[in-house]
């Protein structure tokens, strides 16, 4: 059987804690955050996790079971 290859995109994007769970960085992050209250902003560096919809199509593009 050939080896399952990670999607690149998705490796740089998405990292398994050590619970298992999937974890994301935050949209709205990048730019114009002059504009954005600090309490706001500070919400913004914790990861998040990805939603339970999600999760499965996820794993399968990191190659995870």
């Amino acid at each position: 059987m050939p080896k399952v290859k990670t999607a690149s995109g998705a490796k740089k994007r998405f990292k398994l804690s050590a619970a298992g769970k999937l974890r994301r960085r935050h949209a709205m992050k990048s730019h114009n955050l002059q504009k954005k209250s600090s309490k706001r902003r500070r919400g913004f560096r914790k990861d998040n996790d990805v939603a339970a919809t999600d999760v499965r199509r996820v794993r399968k593009l990191l190659g995870v079971k």
